[in-house]
């Protein structure tokens, strides 16, 4: 059985991490037998989540652990799709772990609020007389990366500014089919979902939920694949949490 490693529900979500969530989706998607294990960044052979065991084969990074899937398993996620809706399928993955991701980790981690409320809490477990060090260094190493991708660089509202052109053209893109690409899901869906859910989730507060849920097709969207793929999870549908 394949085992995945994440970081476990937490911040109103069933699985903190969107690139857990992620994976997670596309196993289910997949109809995998699957076994879910708590554990941390170092664990992993890229110092990153998710990671899977399958076997005695140990893979990192949900992309390459879909590819794994697909390969071994003979299950293609994108399926239904033409070759034209495959390459929009990866351009619209590329923007939300590239772009829409980022924006959520600056809600979440740069925010001093958000950062308290949640991440700051991966380092409850570590020694008393460390613990402070680590989540400051933690922080600042996030913050770097923010900076890096390039919307660290902008002001808070002009971050999130950019933030919603790409949300725009994903509310474009979904319309008012169930899926991303159609009336099948694909393997970019558990990527929007993952990010989307982890932006909407009513655990933190920030101007970019607040800017997300003026689209309501993709609050809509979230709500349905939340009660697809964890229907035994207690989400309450945006709307009415609205």
């Amino acid at each position: 059985m394949i085992i995945l490693h994440g970081f476990g529900p937490g911040f109103g979500l069933p699985e903190k991490s969107p690139f857990v969530t992620k994976t997670e989706v596309q196993l289910k998607m997949a109809g995998l037998a699957y076994r879910k294990e708590k554990a941390m960044p170092p664990a992993s052979p890229k110092g990153q989540l998710p990671y899977i065991v399958d076997d005695a084969e140990r893979v990192a990074d949900s992309t390459f652990i879909r590819a794994h899937i697909e390969g071994k398993y003979g299950f293609d996620l994108d399926a239904p799709l033409s070759l034209q809706a495959r390459a929009q399928a990866w351009a619209f993955e590329r923007m939300i772990e590239h772009h829409i991701y980022w924006a959520l980790v600056g809600a979440r981690w740069v925010d001093p609020e958000n950062f308290a409320k949640g991440p700051a809490h991966f380092f409850d477990g570590a020694p008393e007389h460390m613990r402070e060090k680590l989540r400051e260094d933690a922080q600042l190493r996030v913050a770097e990366n923010y900076l890096l991708s390039g919307l660290g660089r902008h002001a808070p509202d002009e971050d999130v500014d950019l933030a919603v052109r790409s949300l725009f053209a994903l509310s474009v893109q979904l319309g008012d089919k169930p899926y991303l690409m159609g009336d099948t899901p694909c393997g970019t869906d558990a990527t929007a979902f993952g990010a989307l859910a982890g932006i909407l989730t009513p655990f933190f507060t920030s101007p970019l939920r607040e800017r997300t849920e003026q689209f309501p097709n993709l609050t809509d969207y979230v709500d349905r694949m939340m009660l697809q793929y964890y229907p035994d999870f207690a989400w309450i549908p945006l709307r009415q949490a609205a």
